[in-house]
């Protein structure tokens, strides 16, 4: 089948089995059941993991049928936001670093979205210093018990299974004690319990873990090489963030919709030469960003790493999404917070304006900050002079006695 073909058999499956309205957010359970009802009929159709290795329930396709169908797409608002914490980060991980069993048991029911995935990194201790992570892990018969806390987890109050980053070793320096787990979100000892954020809705959550069980098969990768493989996660969670993979679409990227359509609405419209000059700067942005993501995932796929490039990627769409939000707000005026008018669905223009604008700040935190971000683009791309560290070969235990687990760099050394 030759791309063109291959493009409209796309077009033609989506304008048939897409839905029509625009995804609002973090879905709930209703929503849930549809949008798992909607990834096996993309799945089944060859369109759920174009890419991903064939042997691990992939299509086995080329980057081109993957931006065609992504091109096609843009048009379309797919139901696929609570499968992007997996699609995007955890599944790429087991392809790269699990085991051939681990592969054929999580990777097929993860692209027909059977099971949802989330990532369980950040701790109110240890935000953008992963590192510094004081949830532990205990060997014991069979496995290990997990004992703390982990917060801002994505998706986590619908997942089946997330990554597990905890500290196995006390006794050496803090990125060499770690370890990563395959963890069942429904084993008990395990609580999820959702954050609400300023939108009023719960995107987030924070979870326990008292005692709880996991095999000793659900290790990923190497017991005590945890680091290297949150280092292969965090990259392939920023590649994704700043490529919007699981997102669905144009029509889900709210700061660059509710622009537009600012614009168009609002006094003058589009025709003011100040606003198109502002338009241009979105659409130059924006195209700048999309042709540097596809360069990164047509190396990745040539077995080129990317290395600290993703964090410049994922820079640049924390950039993006707050000029699009302010740009939104100067457009619409009173309108971003008066609430006026029916949207799509029933649910006012002006409250998902508002949302789209209040949710816009946290792309600058989410995923690592924007000048961690910059920290790691300086050193690792640029070679600029590191800033001095003082806790890399201080074993963990003495740093959280005293006092200073949390205090480092957070930079991916």
């Amino acid at each position: 089948m030759d791309l063109d073909e291959y493009r409209r058999g796309a077009r033609s499956w989506l304008a048939e089995n897409a839905p029509d309205t625009r995804a609002e957010g973090a879905p709930d359970a209703g929503g849930v059941a549809a949008a798992k009802e909607f990834m096996v009929k993309l799945y089944d159709a060859g369109y759920s993991g174009i890419t991903w290795p064939r042997e691990w329930g992939g299509q086995g396709l080329t980057q081109a049928e993957d931006r065609a169908f992504a091109a096609e797409a843009q048009d379309f608002a797919l139901p696929t936001y609570v499968f992007s914490i997996g699609l995007g980060m955890c599944g790429p991980t087991l392809v790269d670093l699990g085991t051939d069993e681990q592969r054929r048991r999580y990777i097929r029911p993860l692209l027909r979205g059977e099971e949802i995935w989330c990532q369980l990194f950040s701790e109110p201790g240890a935000g953008s210093d992963v590192a510094a992570l004081q949830t532990r892990a205990v060997p014991t018969d069979g496995g290990w018990v997990v004992d703390g806390q982990k917060v801002w987890t994505s998706v986590a109050h619908h997942a089946d299974l997330g990554l597990l980053l905890a500290r196995t070793d006390v006794d050496v320096p803090k990125h060499k004690g770690l370890t990563m787990f395959i963890v069942d979100m429904h084993a008990p000892g395990v609580t999820v319990r959702p954050l609400r954020d300023m939108s009023g809705r719960a995107h987030f959550n924070e979870i326990f873990f008292d005692g709880v069980h996991i095999p000793a098969e659900n290790v990923v990768g190497k017991v005590g090489d945890g680091w290297s493989c949150a280092v292969t996660t965090l990259l392939h969670e920023r590649l994704s963030i700043s490529s919007g993979v699981g997102m669905g679409g144009q029509k889900d990227n709210p700061a660059a919709f509710e622009a537009l359509r600012a614009a168009h609405a609002g006094p003058g419209g589009a025709t003011d030469p100040l606003v198109r000059d502002q338009l241009v700067e979105l659409y130059v942005r924006s195209r700048a960003l999309a042709l540097f993501n596809q360069r990164l995932a047509q190396e990745t796929k040539a077995g080129i790493f990317p290395g600290a490039r993703g964090s410049a990627a994922k820079l640049l769409l924390a950039e993006l999404t707050l000029f699009q939000a302010d740009l939104a707000t100067s457009l619409a005026g009173p309108e971003a917070v008066a609430y006026p008018g029916e949207g799509d669905g029933g649910e006012s223009a002006g409250v998902r304006l508002a949302n789209t604008i209040a949710m816009a700040p946290g792309m600058a935190l989410g995923g690592g900050t924007n000048e961690i971000m910059r920290n790691i683009v300086g050193e690792r791309v640029l070679n600029l002079p590191p800033e001095p560290r003082t806790d890399k070969n201080v074993p963990f235990k003495d740093l959280r006695t005293s006092g200073d687990a949390s205090a480092a760099d957070g930079r991916l050394a």
